[in-house]
Protein backbone atom coordinates (compact mmCIF):
# COMPACT_ATOMS: atom_id res chain seq x y z
CA UNK A 1 0.00 0.00 0.00
CA UNK A 2 1.34 3.39 -0.94
CA UNK A 3 2.04 5.74 1.60
CA UNK A 4 1.10 9.76 1.25
CA UNK A 5 3.59 11.43 4.64
CA UNK A 6 6.11 13.53 2.21
CA UNK A 7 5.65 16.16 -0.11
CA UNK A 8 6.73 14.57 -2.83
CA UNK A 9 4.60 11.24 -2.14
CA UNK A 10 1.23 13.39 -1.98
CA UNK A 11 2.45 15.58 -5.20
CA UNK A 12 2.85 12.04 -6.76
CA UNK A 13 -0.51 11.34 -5.99
CA UNK A 14 -2.04 14.81 -6.80
CA UNK A 15 -0.60 14.56 -10.03
CA UNK A 16 -1.86 10.88 -11.49
CA UNK A 17 -4.19 10.43 -13.69
CA UNK A 18 -6.68 8.60 -11.47
CA UNK A 19 -6.44 10.84 -9.12
CA UNK A 20 -7.80 13.83 -11.89
CA UNK A 21 -10.69 11.03 -12.95
CA UNK A 22 -12.10 10.59 -10.04
CA UNK A 23 -11.81 14.03 -8.92
CA UNK A 24 -14.15 14.86 -11.44
CA UNK A 25 -16.07 11.82 -11.35
CA UNK A 26 -16.55 13.20 -7.21
CA UNK A 27 -17.50 17.19 -8.32
CA UNK A 28 -20.01 15.36 -10.85
CA UNK A 29 -21.83 13.56 -8.25
CA UNK A 30 -22.26 16.14 -6.03
CA UNK A 31 -23.26 18.43 -8.48
CA UNK A 32 -20.86 21.08 -8.51
CA UNK A 33 -21.73 22.47 -5.28
CA UNK A 34 -19.57 22.45 -2.07
CA UNK A 35 -21.36 19.91 0.69
CA UNK A 36 -20.42 21.81 4.20
CA UNK A 37 -22.32 25.40 2.44
CA UNK A 38 -25.07 22.69 1.56
CA UNK A 39 -25.52 21.35 4.94
CA UNK A 40 -25.60 25.09 6.31
CA UNK A 41 -28.30 26.24 3.95
CA UNK A 42 -25.97 28.08 1.68
CA UNK A 43 -25.09 27.67 -1.86
CA UNK A 44 -21.45 27.64 -3.54
CA UNK A 45 -21.21 26.58 -7.10
CA UNK A 46 -18.49 26.43 -9.72
CA UNK A 47 -18.27 29.35 -11.43
CA UNK A 48 -16.26 29.04 -14.82
CA UNK A 49 -14.67 32.70 -13.97
CA UNK A 50 -11.21 33.26 -15.51
CA UNK A 51 -8.04 34.63 -13.43
CA UNK A 52 -6.43 36.81 -15.59
CA UNK A 53 -3.55 37.39 -13.38
CA UNK A 54 -3.11 33.42 -12.97
CA UNK A 55 -4.14 32.82 -16.93
CA UNK A 56 -6.30 29.98 -15.56
CA UNK A 57 -9.41 29.23 -14.21
CA UNK A 58 -10.51 30.41 -10.78
CA UNK A 59 -10.61 27.45 -8.65
CA UNK A 60 -13.56 27.86 -6.54
CA UNK A 61 -14.39 23.96 -5.45
CA UNK A 62 -11.88 21.24 -4.32
CA UNK A 63 -12.19 17.64 -3.73
CA UNK A 64 -11.82 17.15 0.33
CA UNK A 65 -10.62 13.92 1.51
CA UNK A 66 -13.29 13.33 5.03
CA UNK A 67 -10.45 11.07 6.76
CA UNK A 68 -6.55 12.50 5.71
CA UNK A 69 -5.06 10.54 3.13
CA UNK A 70 -1.77 10.78 5.57
CA UNK A 71 -3.66 8.36 8.24
CA UNK A 72 -5.77 6.63 6.05
CA UNK A 73 -3.94 5.64 2.41
CA UNK A 74 -6.12 3.05 1.87
CA UNK A 75 -9.37 5.42 1.30
CA UNK A 76 -7.75 7.48 -0.53
CA UNK A 77 -9.75 6.76 -4.18
CA UNK A 78 -12.87 5.59 -1.91
CA UNK A 79 -15.71 7.17 -3.41
CA UNK A 80 -17.68 6.99 0.35
CA UNK A 81 -14.45 9.11 1.47
CA UNK A 82 -14.86 12.02 -0.74
CA UNK A 83 -16.56 15.45 -0.79
CA UNK A 84 -17.08 18.47 -3.08
CA UNK A 85 -15.77 21.45 -0.67
CA UNK A 86 -15.83 25.46 -1.45
CA UNK A 87 -12.16 26.77 -0.94
CA UNK A 88 -13.22 28.57 1.88
CA UNK A 89 -14.88 25.35 3.85
CA UNK A 90 -12.01 23.49 2.65
CA UNK A 91 -9.65 26.11 4.25
CA UNK A 92 -11.32 26.78 7.53
CA UNK A 93 -11.72 22.69 7.78
CA UNK A 94 -7.76 22.16 7.90
CA UNK A 95 -7.53 25.17 10.09
CA UNK A 96 -6.19 28.16 7.63
CA UNK A 97 -9.22 30.40 7.42
CA UNK A 98 -8.07 33.75 8.66
CA UNK A 99 -10.85 36.16 10.69
CA UNK A 100 -9.88 39.46 8.32
CA UNK A 101 -11.75 41.34 10.88
CA UNK A 102 -9.63 41.28 13.58
CA UNK A 103 -7.36 43.08 11.27
CA UNK A 104 -9.12 46.33 11.69
CA UNK A 105 -7.87 48.98 13.35
CA UNK A 106 -9.19 50.40 17.14
CA UNK A 107 -10.51 53.37 17.47
CA UNK A 108 -7.98 56.11 18.70
CA UNK A 109 -10.70 56.85 21.30
CA UNK A 110 -11.98 54.37 23.40
CA UNK A 111 -14.69 56.55 25.06
CA UNK A 112 -17.93 57.92 24.47
CA UNK A 113 -18.32 61.05 22.80
CA UNK A 114 -21.57 62.86 23.66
Amino acid sequence: MPEYKTKEQKRKFYDSGSWKQMRKRIKQRDNYECQECKRRGRLTIDTNEYSESAKRKKIMLVVDHIKEVEDYPELALDEGNLQTLCVNCHNFKHGRYVDYSLWRKKPKWDDEWW
